[in-house]
């Protein structure tokens, strides 16, 4: 069935999505990106949905260039689980105790931590329960390279340096989930936080300026071109905001793991290795034989083997896959389930008790703060796993029984 030709366009766009499924002011936002002439070919996810600029389940493969709205304001954002040891079995009848841990543990919304994270310290206190990506060396490495980042943001160190280990509003969230084998999982969703934002929109300010962007048939696909400064700022810049992400959620994972393991006192609570994937970035590949300059905005690698984490909503499922590595999709499969109706859309349909009703038998927030997140605001997620099924296999399938959103 899939993939399908989307009509009308310069590059080749493949999508695996109908074309009557998709809303129109998306299929615009596509021909527009592929009328750009440095635009190699653009595949396209079963999540499509319009975003600023690019859109949403977009992967776009360029020769020599790169456009910042195809990666998006939430640079390296993406996923991050692991499983522990722990089957449904163990789990409390009450789960807003465990909820409580993790959200004093990890701070939501627009909020930090007090003091930047231990490090050294999270990582002696999980020693031996679980492999940590927090583990992972190089952090004084890390650190200095925010020196070269744009003197515009110098000023957000400390910031930027208190928001590791946190989640951000939003769809970010953190998940307690059961598999179909009745193992327990840890599974969160989270980004760059402000210092990716505003690093995303500094260069996409100085993009629009430039003389060859002037002519575009949306100023927000503003390209820098490879060998100009411009080009080589915003990659420094875009490679340093990917790896804060990616230490973001690695240090959140252990410190809810930590809440976990603590939550159940002298048991013994272990965790596997993390599995992890970015779904906003930018990555150099080679397709059809060629190097590109691949973007992936929601949307995540699925290289033969690769596995990725694709999440629904609050109240379905969640998926972990395995990648078949299909080049006619540029080796990519979808982010999560994707929007069916914005924000402001979903707070006019829904209220509190639709809410409360579609989360049911899920410990989470259920109020006003949280019903743009509504299950119904997404697609059928089992309708986008499906749609893939060349792009990727299902090797677990997620339910989640507690949640916690900014």
């Amino acid at each position: 069935m899939f993939p399908v030709e989307l009509r009308g366009t310069r590059a080749q766009t493949l999508m695996w999505a109908h074309e009557h499924e998709v809303e129109p002011a998306a299929l615009q936002q596509l021909r527009n990106i592929a009328k750009l002439e440095w635009v190699y070919g653009v595949r396209v996810m079963p999540d499509v949905h319009l975003g600023k600029g690019a859109t949403v389940g977009s992967v776009i493969a360029m020769k020599d260039a790169v456009s910042p709205a195809a990666v998006g304001v939430d640079i390296g954002c993406g996923m991050e689980a692991v499983r522990t040891s722990l089957k449904a079995s163990d789990l409390p009848d009450n789960l807003h105790g465990l909820r409580s841990r993790i959200e004093a543990a990890v701070p939501v919304g627009f909020a930090a931590h007090d003091d930047s994270v231990n490090v050294n310290r999270l990582n002696a206190e999980v020693s031996g329960h679980q492999a940590s990506n927090a583990q992972r060396a190089g952090w004084d490495r890390f650190w200095k390279g925010f020196e070269s980042l744009d003197p515009a943001v110098h000023a957000r160190e400390s910031k930027a340096r208190k928001q590791i280990g946190t989640l951000g509003s939003g769809n970010h969230f953190v998940e307690i989930c059961i598999a179909e084998d009745q193992q327990i999982w840890v599974l969160l969703h989270s980004g760059s936080r402000n210092i990716g934002k505003e690093l995303a929109e500094r260069h996409m300010t100085v993009a629009r300026a430039l003389p060859h962007n002037q002519e575009l048939p949306d100023k927000d696909l503003a390209v820098f071109v490879s060998g100009t400064p411009e080009m080589d700022a915003y990659r420094r810049d875009l490679n340093w905001a990917q790896e804060y992400a990616a230490r973001n959620r690695a240090v959140m994972l252990a410190l809810v793991c930590k809440a976990v393991r603590d939550e159940f006192g002298e048991r013994e609570v272990l965790f596997d290795k993390p599995i992890s994937c970015h779904h906003n970035y930018v990555n150099e590949e080679i397709i059809d034989g060629m190097p590109m300059l691949v973007t992936r905005k929601g949307a995540v690698r699925a290289g033969k083997g690769d596995l990725a984490l694709i999440p629904g909503s609050m109240g379905t499922r969640s998926y972990v896959v395995r990648g078949k590595g299909n080049p006619d999709s540029f080796y990519s499969a979808s982010h999560g389930a994707g929007r069916r109706m914005s924000r402001s859309a979903a707070k006019r349909q829904f209220t509190v008790a639709d809410l409360v009703k579609q989360t049911e038998g899920v410990e989470s927030r259920k109020d006003a703060g949280v019903v743009d997140e509504i299950p119904a605001a997404y697609k059928d997620i089992d309708q986008v796993i499906a749609a893939q099924g060349n792009l990727v296999d299902v090797v677990h399938t997620l339910r989640q029984v507690l949640c916690v959103k900014g």
